[in-house]
């Protein structure tokens, strides 16, 4: 079945497929969404008011994104994943399947969040990130599968966390350590 159901004032490129597969569920999208060229939006999506994606992203079914979420150029949301509201998603970032973001989140370019633990060695399921509130991620920072990043937590670029970041600490280095939020990063993102 699939098919796409959209609100007003949304923008859906001609090289854009938005509904995609056979899904008992069609794609749904709020109103004011941009939905480039070259993307991709399977079926079984529901997607809040103004929705922007950059060109070549792709949305897999199961997926769950609030409103005002910009997902950026060569993205992939791989599906049974939760987005809040609020959220910007940067150029080629990663969500795996069975993650959940939470509302005023930042996730930097390259990015790559996972969810299984040992790659095709072992089957002890799939458990992507919980990136909670206000946390910030940095460019080409690596999340492991299960890790929690607490709340207005910041995860410095290039950083690969390994266990669970308390809420309002940073993580940086690799393996990632937990250190004191410097005064400047103090606070909620601002994107809404």
């Amino acid at each position: 079945m699939s098919g796409f159901v959209h609100g007003d004032d949304c923008s859906v490129d001609d090289d854009a497929t938005v509904g995609h597969g056979d899904f008992d569920e069609p794609t749904q999208v709020g109103d004011g969404a941009t939905i480039r060229a070259g993307s991709i939006v399977y079926g079984d999506v529901t997607i809040g008011d103004e929705f922007t994606t950059g060109h070549d992203v792709l949305v897999r079914e199961g997926t769950t994104i609030g409103d005002d979420v910009l997902v950026g150029t060569k993205t992939v949301i791989d599906g049974q994943t939760t987005i809040g509201s609020h959220v910007s998603l940067q150029t080629n970032v990663y969500i795996p399947t069975e993650t959940t973001i939470g509302d005023n989140v930042f996730i930097g370019p390259s990015a790559a969040l996972t969810n299984d633990e040992y790659p095709i060695r072992t089957d002890n399921g799939l458990e992507g990130p919980t990136i909670e509130d206000g946390a910030s991620i940095g460019a080409n920072a690596t999340l492991l599968p299960g890790v929690t990043i607490g709340e207005n937590a910041f995860v410095a670029a290039g950083s690969v966390v390994t266990e669970d970041v308390p809420p309002g600490t940073l993580a940086v280095g690799t393996p990632a350590t937990i250190q004191a939020l410097p005064e400047p990063l103090d606070g909620p993102n601002q994107i809404a």
